[in-house]
């Protein structure tokens, strides 16, 4: 079996979806899966993770000769928006293109059954879930950077903290207003942070932001923001899995998270503390009980345990058959 596993601007793209891929490619190696990382009719199987223009080209021509495709679901419209500049102007013309982009594919793979239920209303290709993973190897020694990383950037604990892109999406504008709302408490979001390719809004919330709210920048090693942190917040308005958040309870962290339909698998009081999204009004008080909840020590370590032992069903291991199965499948 040869796979052409192919990632359009692969030299531009990163993020969960690069990440993705990475992990894929890792589960293709545990399975002894040949592949190829650029596109080619050469194979047995196209597998595509973003549906550019160069991309659904060889997936036309593909299904001309008979090689089965397959596209990863990693975009849809809805979680497009509110990302970097001009992401919003481009999520509506978004949704039909990825419809016919999507239509071309023999499989569509979707992250989450969340995922799975909103493109289903994009294509009638058949779906099947699997989780983006997590790559437990990645994290390992992790703890051993927590001084380092504190001191680096003056944290003291119980510190909130995030994993990933500063976008307003996934819930800057609540981060920050918590942040204020807690002034004793340290935050600190570890990600890229170029300001110049966000909006107006997320700009300002960043350079408005209190003392007690740290945005680090990219990290060299993302072990360390797991070290330095002790309460992984998640308030993103929309999104597919979250990789970070498989990592944060892989972390053995307590998580907070916004309580929408992508998260209906979290147990709240169990494996996380949800957070229904109420008015706007409510939203930083709600946020700011739970944190407050946090404080105690041994809740944080029952919810990290739990959250631990729950991401065990989503290390590379476990997932990796299911690629196996999938391109089998379509042979």
């Amino acid at each position: 079996m040869r796979v052409s596993h192919y990632l359009e601007f692969e030299e531009r793209v990163t993020g969960g979806i690069k990440e993705s891929v990475v992990h894929q490619r890792k589960m293709l190696d545990r399975e002894g899966i040949e592949y190829t990382t650029g596109p080619t009719l050469d194979a047995d199987v196209l597998h595509c993770n973003l549906m550019g223009p160069r991309s659904v080209w060889y997936a036309k021509r593909a299904r001309d000769r008979g090689v089965p495709v397959v596209a990863h679901t990693h975009v849809t419209a809805e979680d497009f928006g509110d990302s970097f500049r001009f992401t919003n102007a481009l999520a509506k013309p978004l949704r039909p293109y990825l419809g016919r982009a999507y239509g071309l594919a023999d499989a569509l793979v979707c992250p989450s059954e969340y995922n799975r239920g909103v493109i289903e209303g994009y294509a009638d290709a058949p779906t099947t879930v699997i989780s983006n993973g997590v790559d437990r190897g990645k994290l390992a020694g992790f703890e051993s950077l927590k001084d380092e990383y504190r001191e680096r950037y003056d944290l003291s604990p119980p510190t909130v903290f995030l994993v990933g892109h500063v976008i307003k999406r996934k819930g800057l504008e609540t981060f920050v207003d918590l942040a204020r709302e807690l002034p004793d408490v340290d935050f600190a979001w570890f990600g890229p942070l170029d300001l110049s390719l966000k909006g107006r809004e997320t700009t300002r919330l960043v350079e408005e932001s209190p003392d007690n709210c740290t945005f680090t920048g990219f990290v060299d090693d993302v072990r360390g923001a797991f070290a330095a942190g002790d309460v992984f917040l998640f308030p993103t308005h929309e999104e597919n899995e979250g990789i970070a958040l498989l990592e944060a309870m892989t972390a053995g962290k307590a998580v907070v998270v916004r309580d929408i339909e992508t998260f209906s698998w979290l147990d709240d009081g169990e494996d996380c503390l949800k957070v229904d999204p109420a008015d706007a009004g409510e939203e930083t008080a709600a946020f700011a009980d739970a944190i407050r909840r946090l404080g105690d020590p041994a809740l944080r370590e029952r919810l990290g345990s739990t959250a631990a032992a729950r991401s065990e069903a989503f290390s590379l291991d476990a997932l990796a058959e299911r690629y196996r199965s999938l391109y089998d499948g379509l042979i």
